[in-house]
């Protein structure tokens, strides 16, 4: 099949999941962002993404394009050493301001699949999959009913370890993005050197948007933690 037997087909299949990943990630950002604003409102939200079909219809289509992305980063980075040596997620022209990036996209994704782990035990684990496993209150799930996502989060990050790996998680997100924003649309056949240069710093404007949605919740609420202990 063109899509896993040839180079450009695997990398079709890289930047279709990554922007689709992209897609993904900025709604979890503007969802998240609700919690600031108001608790009922985002624990409305989680009510609605609790175990419903259509939510664990989305969560194993979400997993399988986590799954397939990853997969295929590691066939293309093998590719790519075994014929280039350690020049990675080779493109056609790479600017010098995402160099680091470019050579680094597979150890940033790496780290990038480690916090989604965390991520995933933390907030997942304890909402969605507890209301699978029939558990629906609080004193059955350790303090915090599955369905309120709000004192998952003011919990989460009153924690300082918590709030620190996670902003080390966004880092590597974003140096993720900024790279592999731009590299899906020149793969899928912007690349001419105006639109190069367009997505390229488009690129750079919605990843900072989509880290900084993400890292001002975990701001916001590790800043409450400290007013509340006061």
């Amino acid at each position: 099949m063109w899509l896993s037997n040839s180079s450009v087909g695997r990398k079709v299949v890289m930047s279709l999941t990554g922007i689709a990943l992209i897609l993904f990630l900025t709604f979890h950002m503007a969802m998240n962002l609700v919690a600031i604003i108001s608790a009922e409102g985002y624990n409305w939200i989680c009510a609605m993404l609790g175990a419903n079909w259509y939510a664990l219809v989305a969560t194993a289509g979400l997993g399988a394009l986590v799954a397939i992305h990853f997969i295929y980063a590691i066939w293309l980075t093998l590719q790519n050493r075994k014929a280039r040596g350690s020049e990675r997620y080779a493109v056609t022209s790479k600017p010098k301001t995402v160099e680091w990036a470019s050579q680094n996209m597979f150890v940033l994704g790496l780290i990038v699949v480690l916090g989604l782990g965390l991520h995933l035990y933390n907030f997942w684990f304890k909402m969605m999959f507890s209301e699978l496993q029939g558990i629906h209150s609080a004193a059955e799930n350790g303090g915090i009913a599955p369905t309120d996502g709000y004192a998952f989060i003011e919990y989460t990050f009153s924690q300082p370890v918590y709030v620190v790996l996670y902003l080390i998680w966004l880092v590597a997100l974003w140096f993720h993005l900024t790279h592999g924003f731009w590299s899906s649309l020149q793969t899928m056949g912007w690349s001419n050197k105006i639109w190069f240069e367009r997505w390229r710093k488009t690129s750079y404007v919605y990843s900072t948007l989509v880290v900084g949605g993400f890292a001002l919740v975990i701001i916001v609420f590790f800043a409450k933690s400290l007013c509340g202990a006061c």
